[in-house]
């Protein structure tokens, strides 16, 4: 039979609890020397942490427990804290000890003793242990029921040792686990998702978004979801009483001139025609709270610089206003423009864009996650069932079949989760008594088709004749190299050039409504810089080649 190790006990002096000089004190449960009483629990040595000043006191101690444990041997451990209660310097000292000392797990078996010192005290060796740094169980010792006291007996009480490496602890982990499924539940609007990047990518802003209040910009194609995901991302902080005002959501792209300054900023009274009372602003109602500028590349600089003293200073000047106001809120924002392709053009302030960078995550499109079609599918049911207020049930062939469309190379989804849901919606009212079938599959999937132009164009089909002139000036590889959309847009641009006598012309006409909301124009530099993505200039536009 194999000889039992010894134990080692590693404990904190506890200065209340262990205190006593008198003869009385043997009246008291005293946890340090309540350990080395029982008989159940032979400790061969007992490692006493203390504070310098209170070295008397353990020095007592160490004598209490040679008179009821002659076996143990106490070592007094001096461990300075400047501030038991500060996290920093308990922590600094409990790992630099846990560091130094000699453990030896094949001789030995450790118990760090956490129920006595300051309640920061116990969470630092309770981390400790977890980690290993302190290979040992954690010792819990508790004094004895009122009824259960023997006058004239030292108080013993009970003893207990957990082990975090075993199933009570796994139970106490999976409870964590849970609520961490929970959170990423609420990022997810409650959809079990199976799209392992995808995943991956909510558990990454979970932990972001519950450790910190620096802002977040979500990127990604229009409709993958940005918008929902910025106020689950909301909910969450609100769940975990990280905010407690309101999620304020604006489109930036519906901002123009000076109505955006005083949409965003708010406005003093006569600021601006029109402005015959004092406007909050959006910042201002978000304070406390979370601002959500959606498409936050369509701002225009002017409120870029503006946001950006708000953002860094939690301070900004309403419009017409000679005194400052303060917000204190946390940016959310979403685009699905290349923001640093924006920097280069002069559309976007570099150092705006480097403040909200810090946390920036890429949502993917709807075709990058086939996995998460069904999923998806059964929550835009629910959602149709609770807007047409009636059961909604696919048959089983039809389910099949527009899954199967739905995953398939042909289906662009080029709304992403937007098309989808739509889709998903028209199919849900249009079908007969509550039953999506196969004749109502193939219709929207018919419809699908002809919106995106698959039966008569297939997918990255060259274009021949109707193609603008963009083979003369870019050839067939190039214009083969084009995606759809981009093709069609060069093709009109290349159209109205070579319609037009002078770069300046071109761009009035290309640039006739939005040029309108600006503050100050140049549309030939707007095209000339357009035509540079293609590697053209104005000449070559013009000359086919």
């Amino acid at each position: 039979m194999a000889k039992k190790k010894p134990t080692v006990v590693i404990g904190l002096l506890g200065p209340t609890l262990d205190s006593g000089a008198s003869a009385a004190r043997w009246d008291r449960w005293r946890p340090t020397v309540a350990a080395c009483q029982h008989p159940d629990l032979l400790v061969a040595r007992f490692e006493l942490l203390h504070q310098p000043q209170y070295s008397s006191l353990a020095k007592t101690l160490r004598q209490d427990i040679a008179r009821v444990s002659p076996e143990t041997t106490v070592n007094l451990v001096p461990c300075p804290m400047a501030d038991p209660w500060d996290l920093e310097p308990v922590y600094g000292a409990l790992h630099d000890f846990a560091r130094s000392y000699p453990f030896d797990p094949e001789r030995e078996d450790y118990l760090v003793h956490i129920t006595t010192g300051t309640h920061v005290a116990q969470i630092v060796l309770f981390l400790l242990t977890e980690s290993r740094h302190l290979p040992a169980r954690l010792l819990q010792t508790s004094p004895p029921a009122r009824g259960e006291r023997d006058p004239g007996h030292p108080a013993v009480g009970s003893w207990r040792a957990i082990d975090l490496d075993l199933s009570r602890y796994d139970r106490l982990a999976s409870r964590f686990a849970a609520e961490a499924r929970e959170r990423t539940g609420v990022l997810k609007s409650g959809i079990e998702t199976r799209n392992p990047a995808f995943n991956a990518l909510i558990a990454r802003i979970e932990r972001v978004a519950v450790a910190s209040r620096a802002p977040i910009l979500l990127t990604g194609p229009t409709g993958a979801g940005k918008s929902q995901l910025a106020g689950s991302i909301f909910a969450l902080k609100k769940s975990r009483r990280q905010v407690a005002g309101e999620l304020v959501e604006v489109n930036c792209a519906t901002l123009r001139g000076d109505g955006a300054m005083s949409t965003l900023f708010g406005h003093a009274k006569g600021a601006f025609t029109g402005a015959v009372g004092e406007r909050e602003g959006l910042l201002r109602k978000a304070d406390g709270g979370a601002l959500f500028l959606d498409e936050i590349a369509e701002l225009g600089l002017d409120e870029q610089a503006m946001l950006l003293r708000a953002v860094e200073e939690k301070r900004f000047r309403p419009m017409g206003s000679d005194r400052e106001v303060r917000s204190d809120f946390q940016l959310l924002a979403g685009t699905h423009r290349d923001l640093v392709a924006r920097v280069a053009e002069g559309r976007f302030r570099e150092d705006l864009l480097a403040r909200i960078e810090l946390w920036t995550f890429a949502l993917p499109g709807l075709r990058d996650r086939p996995e998460d079609v069904e999923p998806n599918l059964d929550f835009e049911l629910a959602q149709c069932e609770r807007a047409l207020g009636a059961r909604v049930a696919f048959r089983r062939e039809a389910r099949a079949r527009f899954v199967a469309f739905a995953t398939s190379p042909e289906a662009l989804w080029t709304g992403n989760f937007r098309d989808f849901g739509a889709a998903v919606t028209r199919m849900a009212t249009l079908c007969p008594g509550g039953r999506i079938d196969l004749p109502t599959v193939d219709d929207e999937v018919a419809r699908l088709r002809a919106r995106w132009r698959l039966a008569e164009a297939p997918r990255g089909e060259a274009v021949t004749a109707d193609d603008g002139g963009l083979r003369a000036v870019l050839g067939e590889e190039g214009v083969a190299a084009l995606d759809r959309f981009d093709r069609a847009q060069l093709a009109e641009v290349v159209r109205v050039c070579r319609a037009s006598p002078t770069l300046s012309a071109a761009g009035r006409a290309l640039f006739a409504v939005s040029r309108s909301g600006r503050a100050s124009v140049n549309d030939a530099d707007r095209l000339r810089k357009y035509l540079a993505r293609f590697k053209l200039s104005w000449e070559a536009a013009r000359a086919g080649g």
